[in-house]
């Protein structure tokens, strides 16, 4: 199990993880109107949408690949509800665009993000799979 190095807690990542930098909670008027001029029912915004907040550099490679591999494991299991991802939690301090809930297909979402990150990660994921996965448990 890979230790984050930043927190020193067991990095396990899930597809909602590529959600968190959409969401909008305290930053309506900010980060929401700007995301509120995409429709991400559009392949062409979705795709920006993706390469400009979901797939930027803040994460290092083996973070990046173990994200990579969550999604993969999860496009392969066709009943995965992408749908439930989105889901608007009165109770959580969090929250996407207006509509997102209701996206068409969020299925489609998600194999996007995994196409571009396949192309903007390359290195990134060839790098992670040469190396062996089990020395990255150290905690020091």
């Amino acid at each position: 199990m890979f230790i984050d190095p930043g927190t020193q807690q067991p990095y396990i990542p899930t597809p909602s993880y590529f959600l968190g930098c959409f969401d909008i909670y305290d930053r309506e008027h900010t980060l929401g109107e700007e995301l509120e001029k995409f429709n991400p029912n559009d392949p062409a915004d979705r795709e920006i949408l993706i390469l400009k907040y979901c797939l930027v550099r803040n994460r290092t490679y083996r973070h990046r690949f173990l994200l990579y591999k969550c999604l993969e494991e999860a496009l392969q299991d066709k009943s995965y509800n992408f749908q439930a991802l989105f889901k608007y939690d009165p109770e959580a301090y969090s929250s996407f665009p207006y509509g997102w809930d209701e996206m068409e297909n969020t299925r489609v979402f998600f194999e996007d993000i995994y196409r571009l990150a396949t192309i903007e990660w390359k290195e990134d994921l060839r790098k992670a799979s040469l190396e062996d996965q089990s020395t990255w448990v150290t905690l020091g």
